[in-house]
């Protein structure tokens, strides 16, 4: 583990890299819509105009301590954090996305957890 600012200072850094090359590679491969949140990040882009491999060349030449990968959508699907969004010709729609390691199992409230967790729980399954 390493020190308690460590996530702040990686954040200030992407917060840096993305502020002074982001609207340069958006221009330059004609990017509809960018969404990033920690480390994941969606990008909607005109393939028609670029590639996701020029697109990844170009954003691991932002720095060399920064490695990118690239996930495209398979049979017009794509899951994006916990959203699996599903492309048709005229519209998105968009649906909750579990992972294959995913266990529908709560905590129960015999246990010793804190209670807090537990009511976590409960407010989980109403949302």
């Amino acid at each position: 583990m390493g020190a308690p600012s460590s996530g702040l200072i990686a954040e200030i850094f992407l917060q840096h890299i993305e502020h002074t090359h982001l609207a340069h590679l958006t221009h330059k491969h004609r990017s509809m819509n960018y969404c990033q949140y920690v480390d994941d990040i969606l990008l909607i882009y005109d393939s028609t105009h670029t590639s996701i491999q020029m697109i990844l060349e170009d954003f691991n030449a932002l720095h060399p301590k920064l490695q990118f990968t690239a996930e495209v959508e398979k049979d017009h699907n794509l899951n994006y954090l916990d959203i699996s969004i599903h492309r048709t010709t005229t519209n998105i729609k968009i649906a909750i996305y579990r992972k294959p390691t995913f266990m529908d199992t709560i905590i129960p409230y015999t246990s010793n957890h804190p209670t807090h967790h537990k009511y976590t729980t409960v407010r989980f399954l109403f949302n």
